[in-house]
Parts: structure tokens; sequence; C-alpha cells
């Protein structure tokens, strides 16, 4: 599993596209890149990232939408990035919700600092799973949520991104259902219809992975038509 950071960017401007894509990559975040608004907002609610890099001139709606449509319903950190460098845009970015504005040219370094400051403060948000540190335990389980690394008897186990935000996300709230409606927001974004399918699919590949018996699981109990429950942290 890779559970580095994750970032949509957002540009129209295929030269400016490729540099953010190539800089944070390379420095350990994964990327995902949209080249309008429309498809922004069907990448952010469908990989619900860790990070927004947001222009605000797109072809089909101006940026400024897509952060009232984001903080709609979650807290994601967003940066804008944009040629625009009046105040009176930067003001309503932020009134909106933007984290931050960066304007055109902007230097690299000066770009992942801010990246780093944004999920860096981010941490305070109980509701994204990238931003919480320190260790899980709970029998046999352990989570460690600075490596984005879940392990059962000290053996990493084998994840993919939306399992681990499930798994992190329960740890955290232990000993509290999250009901199916919550999970399925705070994971996948409001898209998704109240069809719990794909939870109920990623559920059922967590507990394979991390249960002795799945069809009795020791971490991750089931409140029958409600949602999910973790085992409580003992210590």
């Amino acid at each position: 599993m890779n559970n580095k950071p994750t970032i949509v960017a957002v540009e129209d401007e295929n030269s400016i596209l490729n540099i953010l894509e190539m800089v944070c990559k390379s420095s350990g975040y994964q990327v995902y890149t949209a080249k309008s608004g429309s498809e922004a907002l069907m990448m952010i609610s469908s990989y619900c990232p860790d990070l927004i890099l947001l222009d605000l001139g797109l072809p089909d709606m101006d940026g400024f939408k897509i952060i009232q449509s984001v903080r709609s319903w979650s807290s994601i950190p967003i940066i804008v990035v944009s040629a625009r460098n009046h105040e009176k845009d930067k003001v309503s970015a932020l009134d909106l919700g933007a984290d931050d504005y960066l304007t055109k040219p902007f230097g690299t370094a000066e770009l992942l600092a801010r990246v780093r400051t944004a999920l860096r403060h981010a941490s305070g948000d109980g509701n994204k799973t990238k931003a919480y540190e320190g260790i899980f335990r709970v029998g046999d389980l352990t989570i460690d949520y600075d490596k984005r690394q879940v392990f059962k008897n000290g053996q990493n186990v084998h994840l993919t991104q939306n399992e681990y935000k499930i798994v992190a996300l329960l740890s955290k709230h232990s000993g509290k259902v999250l009901t199916y409606d919550f999970l399925m927001k705070q994971i996948w974004g409001p898209n998704m219809g109240s069809d719990n399918r794909i939870l109920r699919v990623n559920m059922a590949n967590i507990r394979r992975k991390i249960e002795t018996q799945p069809a009795d699981p020791a971490y991750i109990f089931t409140e029958i038509g409600v949602g999910y429950r973790m085992a409580e942290e003992k210590g």
C-alpha cells in the first residue's frame, strides 16, 4: 500500500499543471489532476484528497464555486494558486473557506512550504484521517498514523487508501458508532448517494485483512442498520 498524502491539482494551463504535478510528486505526494471545474468536483468527491491546489480561472466555472461546493461537505485544505492578485479576490477566496492563497508566478519552494503548512494545520480536523498523529493500539492491531500504516501482530497489513481511511476514521472515534452516511461522506464525498454497497465491500475486505475470524470480528463491529464501531483502545 502506498499511503502518500493525496493532492488534487486543478489548473487549465498545461504548463502550470505539469509543474504542480512534477513538484508535488517529487516531494512524495500522490497527485491527481483536473483541467476543469466539473472534472475537479468529480475527482475531489471520488478521491477525497488530503489537499486541493485550485486555480480560480477555469474554463467552465469560477474556482469560487468549487470552494463553496467543497466547503458544504468537507474541510479538506484548499490552497488557491491564481494569477489574480487583487485583494478582493484573495479576501473572497479566504472568506469562502480557502486555507491559503498563492499568487502566480510562484516559487516551488514556497508552494511546497504552503502545502506542508496546510497539511500540518489540518491536524486539528478530526474528520480527516491524513492528519492524525501517533499510534493507536487495540489487541494485536496497531495503527501508525504518521506512517499511514496498519499492523497486525507486527506485520504490515496491505490496505488500499480508502480502506486505511475507513480504519483510521473509525479508530479516532473508537467506542462510538459511526453511521453509514457519515462514513460515506467522509471517505467518498457528498455525491455517493445513500447506497452503502461500496462501504460494505470495503469493510468486508478490511475484515478479511485484519480480523482473525472475519465473521466474528474483534476490532470493527457492525451495528445493524446503523453503522460501524471500532473497539476501544486499551491503556
